[in-house]
């Protein structure tokens, strides 16, 4: 990291267009260690190898993860168990957008549209190196919602077409399909799947049952958002391709980028969008948008752009003017991902999973657990409830008492509370929560019938 006289020193004599450049973060040196280095070089230079072993061994490393935790700005009056709905992001994430916010402001028209915008194709590079894509197949995008729609809307139908995806699906994408419903006549056509699914064969099965000579178009979440399940995305894909002379797939991706580790060369899809403001921590309102590139053609973007850019990965980023730092900060993001490294993430995220789904499992009869505690199935979202306890009144007695953060989940095929805690979740706060949870199933919920009777 630059020091300040370092800086000071070789300050002189710069380059005009060098001076208008943010300064370093400084800040973010108050988040320095006893050896002083910042937080984030003192988790880069903590090794993990990446067997079994090792991985095991890190993700109950709480020196290390107290370091990560360290990293963030989180209010610890408050336990947030919602990080799949959206996470904080760590403090010289936060620093970087206000940084590049101010040199925006110092002079829009030329730092903002001159010198931010086309350092946009660093953050789209970088993207594209960490999961295995080719830079002109990256869009960033503003969330999951927006990548997926631009695919939703920018593949042709004609009506009585049929779209595919299942009952667990996100709000928002069943209801962009049934506004092509109304405004097109296309059909949409919805499969269960089972909660919680540890077959794979099944889930393709599922999918593959629903297809019918007028399917042209499959949505399936990468992980669903409800319960956590991890779909088997190659699997579908490559039954899909079979079939009609090929259908195209879309891959909600929402919860899986930076949650556990993969590529979009594992995946072999076409169509996946992202949102980056969950278990990535970059800023709030940033997404990606992966098209495969001889698909990018024959796929409309949701607002206009010119013909000779048909080709182009960034006519899905015409969205007029808008600011770039908080793109420019998903620089930063990445680099503590890569620091904690993705591997050793995804064993924490499921460490920290597994220390409160299996206390309560083991503390009653009553609780029963959406979610699968297979590796291959899920990560860190899990979902469960207690029978006999509604899960919107536990939800508001661990706020209102607790100070503990779940999403209630009602579904016509389910209920119950969705957890989803995060890289700066700290095991106290776990045990707080499940500590929580066995006082309200042993004793009941105040003003409500009493728990269990042993």
């Amino acid at each position: 990291m630059t020091s300040r006289r370092a800086f000071l020193s070789s300050a002189i004599g710069v380059p005009a267009a060098a001076a208008m450049l943010p300064p370093p973060a400084f800040a973010s040196l108050a988040l320095a260690t006893p050896r002083g280095r910042s937080i984030v070089e003192e988790i880069a230079s903590t090794p993990c190898a990446g067997d079994e072993a090792s991985l095991r061994a890190a993700a109950t490393d709480e020196d290390f993860w107290a370091m990560v935790q360290q990293a963030f700005t989180a209010d610890r009056t408050i336990v947030n168990l919602n990080n799949g709905g959206v996470s904080p992001s760590p403090l010289v994430v936060q620093e970087a957008v206000k940084r590049h916010l101010d040199h925006a402001n110092s002079a829009p028209a030329v730092t903002l549209w001159r010198h931010q915008v086309p350092r946009r194709e660093m953050v789209r590079r970088r993207l594209a190196r960490g999961w295995g894509a080719d830079p002109e197949e990256i869009a960033i995008t503003r969330n999951s919602s927006e990548s997926l729609q631009i695919c939703q809307l920018g593949l042709d139908l004609s009506r009585g077409d049929e779209v595919l995806t299942t009952t667990q699906d996100y709000p928002r994408m069943l209801t962009t399909f049934r506004q092509r419903e109304r405004r097109e006549g296309i059909r949409l056509v919805q499969v269960q799947i089972p909660v919680p699914c540890e077959d794979v064969g099944l889930m393709v099965r599922r999918i593959e049952e629903g297809i019918t000579p007028r399917t042209k178009l499959i949505l399936i979440c990468h992980v669903v958002n409800i319960t956590g399940q991890i779909m088997p995305v190659r699997e579908i894909v490559a039954m899909a391709r079979g079939r009609n002379g090929g259908i195209p797939v879309i891959v909600d991706g929402a919860h899986a980028m930076g949650q556990f580790d993969y590529s979009f060369a594992d995946l072999s899809c076409d169509y996946y969008g992202v949102s980056l403001h969950k278990w990535m921590c970059c800023p709030h309102g940033t997404g990606l948008l992966y098209v495969r590139r001889e698909k990018i053609a024959g796929l409309w973007p949701m607002m206009a752009a010119e013909a000779s850019r048909d080709g182009d990965i960034r006519k899905f980023e015409e969205i007029g003017t808008h600011p770039a730092g908080n793109v420019l900060a998903i620089a930063e993001a990445l680099t503590f991902h890569q620091a904690i490294g993705g591997k050793r993430k995804e064993a924490r995220l499921r460490h920290l999973r597994d220390s409160w789904a299996r206390p309560l499992l083991d503390a009653s009869a009553r609780v029963r657990l959406h979610t699968s505690l297979r590796p291959e199935f899920s990560c860190a979202l899990g979902t469960f409830d207690v029978e006999g306890m509604d899960p919107g009144k536990l939800a508001s007695h661990l706020w209102n008492t607790h100070r503990i953060v779940v999403t209630t989940i009602t579904h016509p095929e389910f209920q119950g509370n969705r957890v989803s805690p995060s890289v700066y979740t700290t095991r106290e706060e776990i045990g707080r929560f499940v500590d929580a949870v066995t006082a309200a199933i042993r004793h009941g919920i105040p003003g409500e019938e009493s728990g269990d009777a042993d």
